[in-house]
């Protein structure tokens, strides 16, 4: 089993995990669960987080995500699988998670599409999501946190 390289900066450092914590609740209250769930994942599959990768789904799974939309989420331009509130919120979890692959991280067409499907509660909601999940994503690959350590 791969080792991490250090004790995960979350529990050397416990307000930090407090802080994250409260942070993903509050993004619960504005969006579907299935909805950031599909947003945690695709996030997390461009970072490459193991750990996410294995565990959003499974919290998908659980509030009621298809096993074809799942294996659906990294092509979700190309199937039909999703709605348009939903890719609307894809493309924007791309564009905030590869924010350098571009001179305009977030596009005007990007953020429109969003803002076409949400409301201001809901688009603060996205976005903060979408900014959790990074921060997450990059403290499990940064000590390489191995699969499986945090049952869910």
């Amino acid at each position: 089993m791969m080792q991490a390289r250090m004790n995960h900066p979350v529990m050397v450092v416990p307000e930090a995990m407090k802080a994250l914590q409260a942070l993903s609740e509050s993004t619960k209250k504005a969006l579907p669960e299935k909805l950031l769930e599909l947003v945690h994942l695709r996030a997390s599959q461009i970072n490459g987080c193991s750990v996410c990768v294995d565990m959003h789904p499974k919290l998908a799974k659980r509030a009621g995500e298809t096993d074809e939309r799942l294996f659906a989420v990294g092509a979700w331009r190309d199937t039909p699988y999703f709605t348009e509130p939903e890719r609307a919120a894809l493309a924007l979890t791309e564009a905030l998670t590869r924010l350098s692959d571009r001179a305009d991280p977030v596009p005007d067409a990007v953020w429109n599409e969003a803002d076409k499907h949400f409301d201001e509660q809901q688009l603060a909601g996205l976005v903060l999501a979408i900014s959790t999940i990074n921060v997450w994503n990059r403290l499990n690959v940064a000590v390489r946190q191995p699969v499986g350590v945090w049952k869910v």
